[in-house]
């Protein structure tokens, strides 16, 4: 199938290529959507605490374009996409999506709850970093980039596993943290046991086959326009596979929750370093590559990102103001137009 793709895509006009990535996009988000409201569903049926879902499933759902691009990517032998799309989603989830949900409905915020979750957003950032550092040749970083090793992508598959621990024993510590948030913005399917199963199935099956459509569809793409992988899984795929978070973050500001979205960006953020890199190491026998325009400029604009939103969230009160929102904005609207700048 990968190979009949790729050679049906190096037939096809740029306009009909740049229209099969844009329907690959919507694809992925929309069975995205499903796949967190039938997972929401299905949890409630067993009597799952509400608080567990908004802080595990939402956020796992939510990710699993970024998981699929990423995973395939590396599989076929892009790390450019795979690591790319992980970087470039949390620059869009954080600066795009957050400081439109922000603009849209300032929200009130958990100070607690944001700071401890803050906090280790922020330091996954940092780890992504470190585990794509040459350690045995520093000099080398601007030279020849580093790589993200196999074993480093099954540590972060622990850790994983050890942050859904702490979020699931955490929610329960508090279980009315965001719960009302939860049934705010979430229609539950009343649909019998089999139709709901059935749903995420088919979810399931549209998010793994757009994610190949949309692969060498981009590929071809940057061949065309003479744009490395790396730039691209880094913007437009990045974005595509953020719509998920995008969705939710409008409508639960539109209905007065853009606090759920935040909670749902950090989460987010989160699992793009330990889940989508993570997962994306694991499968290659070489890991992940980090060229070194990761280390000039995608590097730096992440962690600059994700810092000034923690500062934000620090000397903010109890709500974050729409000026924050539009610094946000301002910040990813730079990031987007450098990276073009910084391509090589």
């Amino acid at each position: 199938m990968d190979a009949f793709l790729t050679a049906t895509f190096q037939t096809l006009p740029l306009p009909v290529l740049l229209l099969v990535i844009i329907g690959s996009i919507l694809v992925l988000g929309k069975a995205a959507d499903v796949l967190v409201d039938e997972a929401v569903s299905l949890s409630t049926r067993w009597g799952v605490p509400k608080m567990i879902i908004g802080a595990t499933i939402v956020s796992l759902g939510t990710t699993l374009p970024e998981v699929s691009v990423s995973v395939l990517s590396a599989l076929e032998g892009n790390p450019g996409i795979a690591l790319g799309n992980a970087v470039g989603s949390i620059i869009c989830d954080t600066g795009l999506i957050l400081g439109i949900a922000i603009l849209i409905s300032p929200p009130d915020i958990d100070k607690r709850l944001v700071n401890r979750q803050g906090w280790i957003q922020v330091l996954s950032g940092f780890l992504l970093v470190f585990a794509a550092l040459p350690w045995t040749n520093l000099t080398s970083v601007f030279s020849t980039g580093g790589r993200i090793d196999q074993g480093t992508g099954f540590v972060f598959l622990i850790l994983l596993a050890v942050y859904i621990y702490l979020s699931i024993r955490w929610s329960r510590s508090k279980p009315g943290e965001v719960e009302a948030g939860i049934d705010a913005t979430t229609e539950y399917d009343e649909s019998p046991f089999w139709v709901i199963l059935l749903k995420l199935v088919v979810a399931i099956t549209l998010v793994i086959l757009s994610s190949k459509v949309l692969i060498p569809s981009v590929q071809e793409t940057a061949v065309r326009l003479s744009i490395p992988d790396s730039i691209i899984g880094a913007t437009l795929v990045a974005f595509g596979t953020s719509l998920p978070e995008l969705v939710t973050a409008i409508q639960a500001s539109r209905r007065g929750h853009s606090e759920l979205a935040v909670g749902n960006i950090i989460g987010a953020d989160i699992l793009n370093v330990l889940f989508v890199s993570g997962a994306a190491a694991a499968v290659t026998k070489n890991g992940l590559e980090a060229p070194v325009s990761f280390f000039t400029f995608y590097f730096p604009s992440m962690l600059i990102v994700l810092v000034l939103f923690r500062l934000g969230i620090v000397f903010s009160k109890d709500k974050i103001k729409r000026p924050f929102g539009v610094f946000l904005l301002f910040i990813y609207i730079v990031a987007t137009l450098a990276g073009f700048v910084f391509k090589g």
